[in-house]
């Protein structure tokens, strides 16, 4: 069995990692906050804008986490197909889950829902992006632990989801997104360390791209649309600083009429 290091890199993309989990958490869980305070399409927008968010800092966190991921004996390649399904399976079954949320008339209802959804979602695109790994042996996986990894990433969605309907200020939004980073990242390695590899030794080449070729681009270019994302939603009014503005020009227009 080939040895298996989670972190080749020291703590630096263990830490990395959870910073991107914690912001795309911040950031899907202002927007779904405003998105429930809106109508309309400026709901909708909100509501793409905190999927877009949370499953960019999903994906991101799984694959900086995946940049110290080293097995000895075996270079390491990534398919850039499956690499990049697996970051539109994390958008769209987040984003389904968001919606069934936003839209739903039974909070109850729309919660469970929302959250199995979005918990197999990003378990599938764990596993997704570990299926694009490419190296010289078999992988094999711990069924228990993959099950367990499941569970972590249904009830993780579930309570983010949950902390969306009912956290509004800022504070608690901050303390509950450092509580889902946490959450995404015992999932994420509660999945490695179920990973098992039988090494192959080989001289042929491998397909596919090494992580600096591919990974870290992306996860660099998505990290900076969270960053830029989150000064947005910062600066942007919520509604309820649109009704004091609205409310405080109109004895102004009162007086000039």
């Amino acid at each position: 069995m080939g040895h298996l290091d989670h972190a080749a890199l020291g703590w630096l993309t263990p830490a990395l990692s959870y910073v991107m989990a914690c912001i795309g958490a911040a950031l899907g869980l202002r927007c779904t906050v405003r998105a429930l305070a809106a109508t309309g399409r400026s709901r909708r927008n909100w509501l793409v804008t905190a999927a877009s968010a949370i499953g960019t800092g999903i994906w991101t966190m799984h694959f900086v986490a995946m940049l110290g991921f080293s097995v000895a004996g075996t270079d390491i390649r990534y398919d850039v197909p499956l690499t990049l399904l697996s970051l539109l399976v994390a958008m769209v079954v987040v984003c389904a889950g968001v919606f069934a949320v936003g839209y739903g008339r039974d909070r109850g209802r729309a919660l469970l829902i929302g959250g199995l959804t979005t918990g197999l979602g990003v378990a599938s695109m764990h596993y997704l992006g570990m299926a694009a790994v490419r190296l010289h042996g078999d992988v094999t996986y711990d069924p228990v632990l993959v099950g367990l990894s499941v569970l972590i990433a249904v009830v993780a969605a579930t309570a983010a989801l949950w902390a969306a309907l009912n956290i509004k200020s800022p504070v608690a939004v901050t303390i509950a997104s450092l509580i889902m980073g946490a959450a995404v990242s015992s999932m994420h390695y509660t999945g490695m360390f179920a990973v098992s590899v039988r090494v192959t030794p080989s001289g042929e080449a491998l397909p596919g791209a090494t992580a600096m070729q591919f990974i870290f681009p992306l996860a660099v270019g998505l990290g900076s649309y969270l960053f830029l994302t989150s000064a947005f939603v910062a600066l942007s009014p919520t509604a309820g600083e649109r009704e004091a503005s609205a409310s405080a020009q109109r004895p102004v227009e009162s007086v000039a009429r």
